[in-house]
């Protein structure tokens, strides 16, 4: 894992990519790895990179990078790992490529050169990279096919600049901090910026399962190479990792049953954990105690020889929160090394500008706070790769808000067929109801049934539609129909790839479109790499998630039992109480932090920062919405957290106060 930047200067001027500039960007990085750094310039100085490393597998100097190919043509930077290295290692041996070093990062120079741009359909892993392509005079930018590592970018004035944070970019002189009006109204509805926008005007993130080609005269070509729902592309890379031309565990030959897809997905989850244990430093698991967690666990302990190394985090005087007595039995079922931190509100509070500098824009996930300390606790404890379950609930329906929202989804689709004119009637009716009575979420649901919307925008909604009506000033909201614009462009787009797409695969569609990737694997980035360790999902390696997009409905949702068919899959790998416990999920408590200890500060805060002012939020309303929340009439503790984040991230990014 590491951090990489660069800039390249693609037009005719006669400007020299600056190498001072380059290690100024690269030491906003030295976080994301404090164990090396590196400089690259081409020839006339055209292209630069910098590099800062945190060494994982190869920890010799031969690792170091920016790496080159044996003739210098070629310039390479990897900001994550390529776990079938091994098995590419053995294909380029015997084509004659000679490897200096055991790194990882070495065989992406090889797989370039024998396949082009068509390399990165040969990765298994995660990553963002970087290449340089000396003969070509072109620069090469990829992502990882679920979006588990980011790179951001721009252009000014003839140039390409990019890097692993926004941070880095921003140390260009020729980069400007400007707010983003629609990025902020995508904010306020998805709790983050959906890519390739951020929060910052002009400034980019490249999209999940993309690449782009910059070439000598400046043509830009982005491409996906990849998608959770393929259009009759079958996957490129088997379960031991060699690259092959087509896939035995998705043919439509095989019937699917739950027997062959319980054992199907128990094949891949142990493949896919094995895989993310290459590591020449110490590496654990982050325990909760929930299914996910307590499968890495398992299934690691399987593997090794020594006890796993276990962390987790609970909250001082809010145990309805905590988890650790499930957490403590697993450690204890599986005799591992288990350690723990608890924190308390003056922790987190202390906490806060960091997580504003670390997150770059805004992630109104709260998660982040608890996720910090418990990342900061396995790397004071010397272990520096961590395996974490992200990505399990979304594919397996794990959610009780996705029974919900499928529940709504019948009601929707009978009341679509209403006429229009009944179908206003009946919301203008509700809305005289509802929105005295503050109740924005029903009226949401029926709005979107008036207006022919979506049901569903994503498994985290902030601020609706409806919600936003009484946030801002008049017509101030001049992005209002944005986010509702992205959900359709989403629906649109799986149903264009599977025309017979039930609700619930579309649902779980929109999620690795933007959920997934641009929140809660970017708080996992962001908030890790803080502590300068590496986390790994088993449950999003991509050969995974091909095939749960084939499991059908009625084998995730059983008699109405959420995530059935990953719970068989797991029985007797992890004890059934942990199975069939209510779900409890990773959470921070907000809610009562902003009520009590944080009121004061989240007020004065809100009431004074100029963002609301300047861009037409009611000052009134947001007043009202804390008194209430305050005197516990609502819980409106994540949208209060959505609007503190903002408002703490304009002040210190854009105003350039602490």
């Amino acid at each position: 894992m590491c951090g990489i930047c660069g800039v390249y200067n693609y037009s005719n001027s006669n400007n020299p990519v600056d190498e001072s500039l380059l290690i100024t960007m690269s030491n906003t990085l030295a976080h994301r790895g404090p164990d090396d750094s590196g400089i690259f310039l081409s020839s006339h100085h055209k292209a630069g990179f910098g590099f800062r490393r945190l060494a994982i597998v190869d920890l010799s100097p031969a690792g170091h990078q920016p790496m080159f190919s044996h003739d210098g043509t070629i310039a390479l930077m990897l900001n994550g790992e390529i776990y079938n290295h091994e098995v590419l290692r053995k294909e380029f041996e015997a084509k004659g490529h000679r490897y200096r070093s055991r790194s990882d990062a070495e065989t992406i120079i090889y797989a370039y050169q024998e396949y082009g741009i068509d390399f990165v359909h040969k990765l298994l892993g995660m990553f963002a990279i970087a290449l340089w392509d000396e003969n070509k005079q072109q620069l090469i930018v990829a992502r990882d096919r679920i979006g588990i590592k980011p790179i951001y970018y721009t252009f000014v004035d003839g140039r390409f600049i990019f890097g692993s944070e926004i941070k880095a970019l921003l140390q260009h002189p020729g980069v400007s901090r400007e707010l983003n009006e629609e990025g902020m109204d995508a904010y306020l509805t998805f709790l983050v910026t959906p890519a390739p926008m951020t929060m910052f005007k002009n400034i980019f993130k490249l999209e999940a399962g993309h690449f782009m080609v910059i070439g000598k005269d400046g043509n830009i070509r982005k491409e996906q190479y990849w998608n959770p729902v393929p259009i009759g592309q079958q996957p490129s890379i088997d379960i031991d990792g060699s690259p092959i031309a087509h896939s035995k565990l998705l043919s439509s030959d095989v019937p699917m049953t739950e027997e062959s897809c319980i054992s199907t997905i128990r094949t891949l989850l142990k493949q896919s954990i094995k895989d993310r244990m290459m590591s020449d430093v110490p590496f654990g698991v982050f325990l909760s105690g929930g299914i996910d967690s307590s499968t890495n666990v398992a299934l690691m302990a399987e593997l090794m020889d020594r006890p796993v190394d276990t962390f987790s985090v609970g909250f001082r005087d809010l145990e309805q929160y905590n988890e650790l007595d499930y957490a403590r039995q697993i450690a204890k079922e599986f005799k591992t090394n288990h350690r723990e931190v608890m924190i308390d509100q003056k922790m987190a509070m202390d906490f806060l500008p960091k997580l504003i500098y670390h997150q770059d824009e805004p992630l109104a996930d709260p998660v982040c706070i608890p996720l910090y300390f418990v990342s900061k606790l396995a790397r004071d404890n010397g272990t520096v790769v961590v395996q974490v379950g992200e990505g399990s609930d979304e594919q397996f329906t794990g959610y009780s808000s996705y029974l919900r929202e499928l529940r709504f989804y019948k009601w929707w689709r009978s009341f679509q067929a209403a006429p229009a004119f009944a179908r206003n009637a009946v919301y203008r009716a509700a809305a005289l109801i509802l929105e005295s009575r503050q109740k924005y979420l029903p009226l949401e649901y029926i709005r979107k049934a008036a207006q022919s919307d979506e049901l569903f925008w994503g498994g985290a909604i902030s601020f609706t539609d409806t919600h936003k009506k009484f946030l801002f000033n008049g017509n101030n909201n001049r992005n209002a129909r944005f986010s509702h614009d992205l959900a359709t462009q989403w629906h649109e787009e799986i149903l264009r790839r599977d025309p017979n797409a039930d609700y619930l695969k579309r649902m779980i569609y929109l999620e690795f479109k933007n959920r997934l990737p641009e929140l809660l694997l970017m708080r996992v980035d962001k908030v890790s790499m803080a502590t300068s360790i590496e986390a790994r999902v088993p449950f999003l390696d991509h050969r995974l998630v091909e095939y749960t997009m084939t499991i059908p409905r009625h084998f995730k949702i059983k008699n109405g039992e959420p995530k059935y068919i990953l719970k068989k899959a797991v029985e007797g790998i992890i004890p059934n109480n942990i199975i069939y416990r209510k779900k409890q999920g990773f959470a921070a408590p907000v809610n009562e932090w902003l009520r009590n200890e944080w009121f004061g500060f989240m007020k004065d805060r809100l009431m004074n920062s100029r963002i609301l002012s300047q861009y037409g939020f009611k000052r009134d309303f947001i007043a009202t919405t804390i008194e209430q929340h305050r005197q516990g009439k609502r819980d409106d503790g994540m949208q209060l957290w959505t609007l503190l984040n903002l408002t703490l991230w304009y002040d210190h990014w854009i105003e350039g106060k602490n």
